[in-house]
C-alpha cells in the first residue's frame, strides 16, 4: 500500500459544489484536497452548461445569417464550419480550466487527478491519471460526484455507439441526420442547434410530449416552433431495436400508435436522462447507503448515513442544475460555521436554452393541479410584450399562477424571447414574499422583457370573495 496521506478537508469531485467548498475551506485555513477523476470544474465548464449555450449561441449565429433578408441585411450563401464552431467552443473551454487550476493553486489546496476507491470508512485508494496510486485519508469528507448520461438498455444501442451530449459538443463535422432520442431539455436544446447548423433532425420521445415535466401549452409551443424550423418529432414511440453505428448509418425501430417504424439516419444522440455516479467506487465500504434509484441518501443538511460525510449535487439527489449544486455548497459550508440551512422549501428556477428559451419558477399548472391548489391564471402572448414586437422575436407566451384567495404569486412560465431574465425578476419578487400587484404597479424601462410583467398582471382574475363563516 502507498503512504497514507492525511488531510483535514477530503473532497471527491471538483463539481460546482465540490470545487467552492475545497476553496473555500482551503482558504479558511484547513489543509484541504480534492480529487477530480476527468473535468477540472466538473461538468458544467467543459462538457455540459457552458459549452453548450457556446455552441447554441453559435447556432444562433448561423440562424441570424439565414435570417438576414428579414433585418433588412443581404447576406450571400450561408455555410457551416462545425471546426470552426469547434474551436470557438475548445477556447472557452480551456480558459475556463485554466481558471481553475489557478484558484485551486492559489487557494492551496491539493488537486489530485485520479479515480478514488474507498477502501475504508473516510479513506480512499487515487488510481491516478498519469500511473500509480495514492492512498489519501479526510478527517471529514464530501462528496461531489455528479451523474452521467443514462443509456438504456435496448437491444443493440451500445453497439451502435451513439453520442451523448458530450460527443454532439465535439462534433467538427456536419451530420447529414441526427436522431434524437429523448424529448427534455438536453435533447430539445441540441436537437435545435444542429437543425440550424444545416443538419436534418428527428425527435423520438416515448411520451405524449416533449418536454414531459412541463405543462401541456407549453410542450406544444415548444413542439410548433421547432415544426416550423424543420425538426420532425415523433412521440409515443418505444424503441425496441436499434441497428447499424451512428456516424456511418444507424437504423431505430421503434413502436407507435400507427404501428412499427424503422427510422434511419446518420447519427444518433442518446439524451434521455441523466443517472447518478455513484457505483462502483467502494461507498458501501464507508457506511454511505444510496436510495432505490442510486442516489446518495441525505438528510436535509445534506449529512450521508456514515458520520462525518456528506454528498453535494447530482449525486445527492438534488435538482440537475449548476445552480442548485452551488447553493448545495453554501447549505454545507454555513453549517459547517455553525449555521442552520436547509434544502427545504427552495425556490428553483429552471431554464431551457431553446430559442426562444423556456424558464419557470415556482408551480406549474400541473403541479398546482396534482397538489389541489387552486389558483388564478393571468395569460398573454409574446406578441403583447412590446420589447419582443421590438426585436422581432414574437414567438411564445408568459403566464402567472396567483392564489385564489390572497395576491400571493404561487409560479410563472415564459416561453419566449429573454425569458430567463423575466423570470428573475419574478422570482426575486417571490423570495421577497412580495404580492403580484407590486410587480403590476412597477415602473420598468420600456422597453424591456420585464416590462411585459405589466400587461399580463393587469389581466389577473379578480380575487375570490372570502366565504362568510
Amino acid at each position: 500500500m502507498s503512504e497514507i496521506e492525511h488531510y483535514e478537508i477530503l473532497v471527491i469531485g471538483s463539481g460546482e459544489a465540490g470545487k467552492h467548498l475545497t476553496w473555500n475551506l482551503a482558504q479558511a485555513g484547513h489543509r484541504t484536497a480534492v480529487v477530480e477523476r476527468k473535468y477540472i470544474g466538473g461538468s458544467c465548464p467543459n462538457i455540459a452548461c457552458m459549452p453548450s449555450k457556446n455552441v447554441i449561441r453559435s447556432a444562433k449565429g448561423n440562424w441570424f445569417a439565414r435570417h438576414g433578408v428579414e433585418y433588412g441585411i443581404q447576406t450571400g450563401p450561408v455555410s457551416t464550419d462545425m471546426k470552426g464552431v469547434f474551436n470557438r467552443k475548445r477556447k472557452m473551454v480551456e480558459s475556463g480550466v485554466e481558471f481553475h487550476l489557478d484558484r485551486f493553486k492559489a487557494t492551496g489546496a491539493a488537486l489530485i487527478r485520479g479515480e478514488a476507491h474507498f477502501i475504508a470508512p473516510k479513506a480512499v485508494e487515487v488510481h491516478l491519471n498519469d500511473g500509480g496510486r495514492r492512498t489519501v485519508t479526510g478527517d471529514r469528507l464530501f462528496l461531489d460526484l455528479g451523474s452521467r448520461a443514462m443509456m438504456p438498455d435496448i437491444p443493440g444501442l451500445a453497439d451502435a455507439k451513439p453520442m451523448t451530449h458530450i460527443e454532439a459538443l465535439d462534433l467538427q463535422r456536419l451530420p447529414a441526420h441526427v436522431m434524437v432520442l429523448g424529448g427534455g431539455y438536453v435533447g430539445l436544446e441540441l436537437a435545435q442547434a444542429l437543425r440550424r447548423f444545416g443538419t436534418r433532425v428527428t425527435i423520438i420521445e416515448r411520451g405524449s410530449q416533449v418536454a414531459t415535466a412541463e405543462d401541456p401549452d407549453v410542450s406544444q409551443a415548444i413542439h410548433e416552433n421547432f415544426t416550423s424550423e424543420g425538426i420532425e418529432v415523433l412521440l409515443g414511440a418505444q424503441v425496441r431495436k436499434v441497428e447499424g453505428v451512428s456516424g456511418q448509418s444507424v437504423q431505430v425501430h421503434a413502436e407507435t400508435d400507427s404501428g412499427e417504424q424503422t427510422i434511419e439516419a446518420s447519427d444518433l444522440l442518446v439524451a434521455v436522462g441523466r443517472t447518478p455516479s455513484t457505483r462502483g467506487i467502494g461507498l458501501e465500504t464507508a457506511g454511505i447507503e444510496l436510495d432505490s434509484r442510486g442516489y446518495i441518501k441525505v438528510n436535509e443538511r445534506l449529512e450521508t448515513t456514515a458520520p462525518g460525510v456528506w454528498a453535494m449535487g447530482d449525486c445527492a439527489g438534488s435538482p440537475q442544475f449548476t445552480h442548485v449544486a452551488f447553493d448545495d455548497f453554501r447549505v454545507v459550508r454555513d453549517n459547517l460555521n455553525g449555521g442552520s440551512r436547509t434544502t427545504r422549501d427552495r425556490l428553483v428556477p429552471f431554464c431551457m436554452f431553446t430559442d426562444p428559451e423556456l424558464a419557470r419558477v415556482g408551480l406549474s399548472e400541473l403541479e398546482a393541479n396534482k397538489r389541489g391548489i387552486a389558483y388564478r391564471l393571468a395569460k398573454i402572448p409574446m406578441a403583447a410584450v412590446l420589447r419582443a414586437v421590438a426585436i422581432g422575436e414574437t414567438r411564445g407566451f408568459v403566464k402567472m399562477l396567483i392564489d385564489v384567495q390572497s395576491d400571493r404569486i404561487l409560479g410563472f412560465t415564459v416561453f419566449g424571447m429573454e425569458a430567463s431574465e423575466m423570470m428573475a425578476a419574478v422570482q426575486t419578487a417571490m423570495l421577497g414574499g412580495l404580492s403580484y400587484t407590486v410587480l403590476r404597479d412597477a415602473i420598468f424601462a420600456h422597453p424591456t422583457a420585464a416590462e411585459g410583467l405589466g400587461p399580463l398582471l393587469a389581466s389577473v382574475p379578480a380575487r375570490a370573495l372570502q366565504q362568510p363563516a
